[in-house]
């Protein structure tokens, strides 16, 4: 594709806590690339001696209470019932518990040199808890003793690790993942949670999602890093998955998660561990009701900014 071909950048202004479902409703539209800019997220990464190395402060953005999701479609007669379908969608966020903020949407022309790369300035590597260090592939590093470096090209921010779910997940699995564990991860995206658990020792481990962005952005990264353990499959959990797993997580959202409550027990070994994230607060209890009704005991909450995760056993 050439430089001079036209692609069409949506920006929708939101809440912090709305970004991922914006972004989702956006590869459901068919969206080439998303990348996000969330103030927040990048000035608490920065911020956190633990997590960076090295802070170059006037790359610092100022938290205007904002984030903005930006979606790159390629020039299309569909463009109209596009932006009015994001529109609608961004309309309808409070129904489900998320604030939308500013709510607005907004579009341009831009060349595709111009927004391939921009994503990426902020990307840097960080650490997640005592251990783990996310690495993007364009970024070095100097590894430290017991350090777990997971190499990643999310492709346009795809799961990037950076998020607060992701990171309740990564340190979930850093507690529940034991020497050769069986691991399922549902809704893999990037496939940072599949890499996450094998270097954390798991035996095997499948990763799922619906999303051909995503299979194939997971495939990469599993390939980049040179595990051999990790099987990426496109479609739905109980469709592709046979056999029982030690721990199966799933950082998606808290509807989702629900709906897939009736069929994790199935799937879960005697004293195996779901993880669930993408949980935003204020549907915490629901989400909790319905694991109690499916026959499982919280082990663990755990919370971050706007976001929660849960690990939770079936019960005796």
């Amino acid at each position: 594709m050439s430089d001079n071909d036209k692609w069409i950048e949506v920006t929708i202004t939101t809440s912090h806590e709305a970004v991922e479902a914006v972004s989702a409703k956006l590869y459901d539209l068919g969206v080439a690339g998303v990348a996000i800019e969330d103030p927040k997220d990048i000035i608490e990464s920065n911020t956190n001696p633990k997590e960076w190395d090295y802070v170059e402060e006037r790359l610092l953005p100022e938290d205007t209470g904002e984030a903005k999701v930006k979606g790159y479609f390629i020039y299309t007669n569909n463009l109209e019932y596009i932006i009015s379908n994001i529109k609608s969608s961004v309309d309808r966020l409070e129904e489900f518990g998320l604030k939308k903020g500013k709510g607005e949407v907004t579009t341009k022309e831009v060349k595709e040199q111009d927004w391939a790369n921009t994503w990426k300035q902020y990307y840097k590597p960080f650490r997640i808890g005592d251990h783990i260090v996310i690495k993007p592939t364009w970024e070095d590093y100097l590894e430290k003793e017991d350090d777990i470096v997971i190499e990643l090209d999310p492709g346009m921010a795809f799961g990037t690790g950076d998020h607060e779910t992701t990171k309740m997940c990564i340190l979930l699995l850093s507690e529940y993942v034991k020497k050769n564990s069986n691991v399922f991860d549902i809704g893999c995206g990037s496939g940072i949670l599949s890499i996450a658990a094998s270097k954390l020792g798991a035996e095997n481990v499948i990763g799922v999602d619906i999303d051909d962005v995503a299979v194939k952005a997971a495939r990469e990264n599993v390939s980049i890093s040179g595990l051999n353990n990790i099987d990426i499959r496109k479609g739905n959990l109980t469709d592709v998955i046979e056999g029982k797993a030690d721990v199966i997580v799933a950082n998606i959202i808290a509807d989702a998660i629900i709906n897939l409550c009736k069929d994790v027990p199935k799937l879960l070994k005697k004293d195996g561990v779901f993880i669930a994230s993408g949980i935003i607060k204020d549907r915490l209890q629901d989400v909790e009701d319905v694991l109690s009704k499916n026959g499982f005991d919280i082990v663990k909450n755990m919370e971050m900014g706007e976001w929660a995760a849960i690990a939770a056993v079936v019960k005796e």
